[in-house]
């Protein structure tokens, strides 16, 4: 089997970018080793601190996070890093080519009971001279990522990442610490009749949506013409994971609890790789009326809408809110 060193150097990724992904690679493999250790290595439980979202942090939140900002902002070809623990963007060395944004601990409420987290990550090229600690220079559309992935911590590690040549999924061989190639060429089927979204928030959501899911309820007497499954992890990472390995379709929609806020996912550190990740294996991602990896960024932490996954789906949703 093929080491993940051994595929990339096939894909022609250039050096500078290999050693990048490598440092990324090696804080992933210090998260699943303390995440198998569990409470033996002190990570379950809270912080007393919240992070720049508001939100609660977790011990292993902020451990994962030091793990890669350590690793990364002395990495010589990386100029800056953006995180979603982090207030601001994090300036790495000058002369950098490299920009990386990332959520170090994707659904980290599941820690403590055991259920599956992940890693998200995204690589831009640094488009001018401005230094990583300007959060200007990250601030750039999807498109321009050069490199997407998540390392899925279950019950295998594994690692799945492109760099615009498709997908490729990585397991982790703890007897030589090596992720190795386990499969290529992912594609998403496209057409699906599963979807998953928190049902819970449904009063809150655009009539668009409200309508959309409440034709997926009735089955194949309603116009959608076949009855649907429902999943929920509360974590991108294993939802995404689950689209690739089998179709499906995830939404986290725009809501009115907090109508300052465009919607509840990070565009640049959750929306777009997962999008390229997704658009890679020949899904769509939107925001519900574009496409995600379109989006405009304006600062490092803006929210976006997403739906995403099976291609046919996708534009089903899409359609309801065209109407």
């Amino acid at each position: 089997m093929k080491r993940l060193d051994q595929v990339l150097a096939a894909d022609k990724v250039p050096a500078e970018l290999e050693l990048v992904i490598n440092d990324v690679i090696v804080a992933c493999k210090d998260i699943a080793y303390k995440l198998r250790q569990g409470e033996l290595a002190g990570i379950l439980g809270a912080t007393e601190d919240e992070n720049v979202q508001g939100e609660t942090q977790k011990k292993l939140d902020v451990i994962s996070n030091d793990l890669l900002k350590d690793m990364l902002v002395s990495n010589p070809f990386v100029r800056g890093i953006g995180s979603e623990e982090e207030d601001y963007t994090v300036a790495g060395s000058a002369q950098g080519k490299y920009l990386v944004t990332f959520d170090p601990l994707d659904g980290s409420s599941n820690i403590d009971v055991n259920l599956s987290v992940g890693t998200i990550f995204s690589i831009l090229e640094a488009q001018d001279d401005r230094s990583g600690d300007q959060q200007e220079v990250f601030l750039q559309n999807g498109r321009k990522q050069v490199a997407a992935g998540y390392v899925l911590y279950g019950p295998s590690a594994l690692l799945v990442m492109t760099t615009g040549n498709g997908v490729n999924i990585f397991t982790l061989d703890t007897t030589v610490g090596e992720f190795v190639l386990t499969k290529s060429g992912i594609q998403i089927p496209e057409d699906t009749a599963e979807f998953a979204i928190n049902m819970s928030n449904q009063r809150f959501w655009e009539p668009e949506m409200k309508q959309y899911i409440d034709d997926c309820l009735k089955g194949e007497e309603g116009p959608l013409g076949k009855r649907y499954n429902m999943r929920w992890v509360a974590s991108m990472v294993a939802e995404v994971h689950r689209i690739l390995m089998r179709g499906g379709i995830f939404m986290y929609p725009w809501d009115n609890r907090d109508p300052s806020k465009a919607g509840k996912l990070r565009l640049m550190y959750e929306g777009n790789p997962m999008s390229m990740i997704v658009e890679q294996a020949g899904g769509a991602s939107s925001t519900g009326r574009m496409d995600i990896m379109d989006v405009q960024p304006e600062g490092i932490h803006d929210r976006v809408p997403v739906v995403l996954g099976s291609k046919n789906e996708v534009a089903k949703v899409v359609g309801y809110h065209k109407k």
